[in-house]
């Protein structure tokens, strides 16, 4: 009987310990430096990203078997995830990030990728459809960039006020259903010719890979920075794109309880 008890214990000390080579995920609330490096970095000569404290990751098709838990505690505090495009595509691993992100207590949020050729309606329902409404989710995103490669999109490129209208129609769809104002993330030629600057109360996510956000967006504020797109990070195979947080620690915490979904 004192045998089998002590057996007992030990079990279950090991498993309250996790599997060998596969700890446990830290508290929720806890957030680690970046300890990222960069295949192809990149000299801002001015206010670097390093400088910032908080410090995450986009991932989509092209990120395979991530170890969610070894790049948490890495510095991915927190994740964008692509989920959908145009109104009939869905990332071929978007479910398996989406899990892993949760398990591992990443702050996770989802995106679309928006077409021209598709309704911004019939696109804003098929990223519901997919994209489960989940408390303490991030805002949900939406990509706005010129699509080279589409095979039936790629020469639409409608004037600016009429991608406005579909951005906003868009936007209104989808925070009626989240119960949170979408992000929007562009890159510097789309944000220029389009004029996004008009959209006021939105807080921005912003492409710039070569230049600070002052630099490549003059007076537009922002408030998570894409800075590279070739990032090594440990969990992670091949390169990755990093992004920042445009404030202190308490900034995070207090936006992300003002902006996760409940």
């Amino acid at each position: 009987m004192i045998l089998r008890r002590a057996l007992i214990l030990s079990l279950l000390a090991l498993a309250a310990c996790g599997r060998p080579g596969n700890p446990p995920p830290a508290d929720p609330g806890t957030l680690f430096p970046a300890r990222f490096s960069d295949s192809d970095p990149v000299d801002f000569h001015g206010r670097n990203p390093q400088s910032f404290p908080v410090h995450g990751i986009d991932v989509a098709r092209f990120q395979n078997n991530i170890d969610w838990s070894t790049a948490r505690q890495n510095g991915v505090n927190f994740a964008f995830i692509k989920a959908t495009e145009g109104g009939d595509l869905k990332d071929i691993n978007f479910d398996t990030h989406w899990q892993g992100a949760g398990q591992a207590a990443v702050k996770r949020g989802a995106y679309h990728f928006y077409y021209f050729c598709t309704s911004p309606e019939d696109q804003a329902r098929w990223f519901i459809r997919n994209v489960p409404r989940t408390p303490g989710m991030l805002p949900p995103v939406l990509d706005m960039e010129w699509n080279p490669f589409s095979p039936t999109c790629a020469h639409i490129r409608p004037p600016a006020a009429e991608v406005r209208d579909q951005m906003h129609r868009w936007l209104a769809v989808v925070e009626r259903h989240y119960g949170q104002r979408p992000i929007i993330y562009t890159t510097p030629e789309f944000y220029r010719k389009n004029d996004l600057g008009s959209f006021k109360g939105y807080d921005f996510w912003l492409r710039t890979t070569a230049k600070t956000p002052a630099e490549a967006y003059p007076s537009q504020t922002w408030r998570f920075w894409q800075y590279s797109a070739t990032g090594v990070v440990p969990g992670i195979g091949g390169d990755v794109d990093l992004n920042t947080f445009s404030g202190s620690r308490a900034d995070w915490q207090n936006w992300v309880a003002t902006r996760a979904a409940r």
